[in-house]
């Protein structure tokens, strides 16, 4: 078994930052730069994509890609402790390379559909990112180079409409397959070349039945929560995913109580400081997707229809609003990392990004038809994404020891993806019953159009998520205590090794 002394020994270099320590984190942040920019071009393709193979299912692009990511990650996870984090890091991105690629030439829409699947390889590169970072580059600038490669995913997103718009109307839809495949061949190697592996590792078996368990229950729920407002949730098929998804779910867990070596240990995610930041996790996540997904939404509606909003933007007249939202999540992150270095527990950082989220939420469900507010509001709600994006990992770092450390990263973040995919759900379910604008499709194009009260009520669900972050950041205790990995037999709670204080 790896030893804390071993750990800090395996450190790339004491001194702080050279010259390949900054290839490496540029390495590192390109490929997350990838995840986050292609999944939303790919959304933007997908009118053409299902134009070409003539389907209404244009929803299992995005959902095949976030299913994959979410339901291999703590499997993913565990074997990254097993056998090294850079080793699993450039697996995924090979993966998710084949998989892109296989989508660029695809000649039917199961091929299509099989490529964004295994495109979903890299949702995982999020956690094996910072993972991996904690266990190779200095301690003293751990904290600044997580919080840069997490945050700095919201900066390149204001430019990610331009480029999908040149791809797309230059080259089709293709292109875009095309473009990140060849983007990522080549941060396969830049990794390699620039990061070395860990030499922290976890002795322990793979626990099969408890991945195909969790893995199959998250698949589960996840395809009852993205298609039952297509569906019908008292649909039969909607409640077989639901209730079988729990019910594997539920079977994992009491596997996990019974095997030597679970996939997640229940003793470790039962900790507080693990559980409730966790909690918290999937708080953050889920507000940054809903503000996401319903700002642009309501910015886009003509305010011709006079319901009170909107302003009638195209794809490029959003991309403004993506401005202060990316700018300010690359600042959180900055702070997160700055601040963090200097002694301040990330815990506060994580609570302050709950209050910036909550605030901007609830200002843009007080005032939404003005856009200079808007443009600040924003940007309120992208310090809060930066803060806590950058905040959540460190916090982990202090909690978590290093043999453990892509395991409990990976079930954050299944929770920061159920959330992410619930929240919207949960908005739109409530907006759709009670909040329809009563205007003819002739006037709308066929487009689900809302009343102002709408927007109101999924602003105000974000705030309450946030509150519930808030609540949960404070049952995070201030001392922290950081456990060791004893057994090489039964990995599981040792003594304390060190700590973490969470009070100046």
């Amino acid at each position: 078994m790896t030893t804390a002394s071993d750990h800090d020994a395996s450190r790339v270099d004491g001194r702080g930052w050279t010259p390949r320590l900054i290839f490496s984190l540029v390495s590192i942040v390109l490929v997350l730069e990838v995840l986050s920019v292609g999944y939303m071009t790919v959304s933007m393709a997908l009118p053409a994509i299902t134009t070409e193979f003539r389907t209404d299912q244009g929803a299992w692009l995005i959902t095949a890609f976030l299913l994959v990511g979410a339901v291999t990650a703590p499997l993913v996870g565990k074997l990254a402790d097993m056998y090294g984090k850079r080793r699993l890091l450039i697996w995924c991105i090979a993966i998710s390379t084949a998989g892109t690629l296989m989508s660029a030439i695809a000649t039917s829409y199961a091929v299509m559909i099989a490529g964004r699947a295994l495109g979903g390889m890299l949702v995982p590169c999020l956690f094996l990112s910072y993972s991996l970072i904690r266990d190779v580059f200095p301690p003293k600038i751990v904290p600044l180079a997580v919080s840069i490669s997490t945050a700095g995913m919201g900066l390149i997103t204001v430019a990610a409409p331009f480029l999908a718009g040149w791809l797309i109307d230059g080259f089709g839809w293709r292109s875009v397959f095309w473009f990140f495949g060849g983007i990522l061949v080549v941060l396969v190697f830049l990794v390699l070349a620039s990061t070395p592996e860990t030499s922290v590792r976890l002795r322990s078996r793979v626990d099969f039945i408890g991945a195909a368990l969790l893995g199959a229950g998250l698949a589960g729920v996840l395809i009852a929560v993205s298609f039952g407002p297509t569906w019908g949730w008292t649909a039969p098929i909607t409640l077989v995913f639901l209730l079988g998804g729990v019910v594997l779910v539920v079977g994992w867990y009491l596997s996990a109580q019974r095997v030597p070596e679970p996939l997640i240990g229940l003793d470790v995610l039962g900790r507080r400081p693990v559980l409730y930041t966790v909690i918290a996790a999937g708080a953050v996540y889920g507000v940054g997707a809903l503000y996401s997904i319903v700002l642009p939404m309501m910015t886009m509606t003509p305010d011709t229809f006079g319901l009170g909003y909107g302003f009638g933007l195209d794809a490029e007249g959003f991309a403004l609003f993506q401005v202060p939202l990316g700018v300010m999540t690359m600042t959180g992150g900055i702070v997160v990392g700055t601040l963090c270095g200097r002694g301040v527990p990330p815990r506060t950082l994580l609570a302050a990004s709950m209050v910036f989220l909550g605030s901007g939420a609830a200002l843009t469900a007080v005032q939404h038809d003005a856009k200079p507010t808007l443009f600040v509001f924003a940007g309120i709600v992208g310090l809060g994404m930066g803060l806590g994006y950058a905040a959540v990992p460190n916090q982990l770092i202090a909690a978590v020891p290093p043999e453990l450390q892509a395991s409990t990263a990976g079930i954050a973040g299944v929770v920061q993806s159920l959330v992410s995919a619930a929240l919207p759900v949960i908005a739109f379910a409530v907006m759709n019953n009670s909040f329809v604008a009563p205007l003819s499709p002739a006037d709308t194009g066929g487009a689900v159009v809302y009343t102002n009260g709408g927007f109101v009520a999924a602003f105000v669900i974000a705030v309450f998520t946030a509150v519930v972050g808030v609540l949960a950041v404070s049952a995070i205790p201030r001392r922290v205590e950081q456990f060791s990995v004893h057994d090489p037999a039964a990995p599981g709670v040792g003594a304390v090794v060190g700590t973490h204080l969470d009070a100046p």
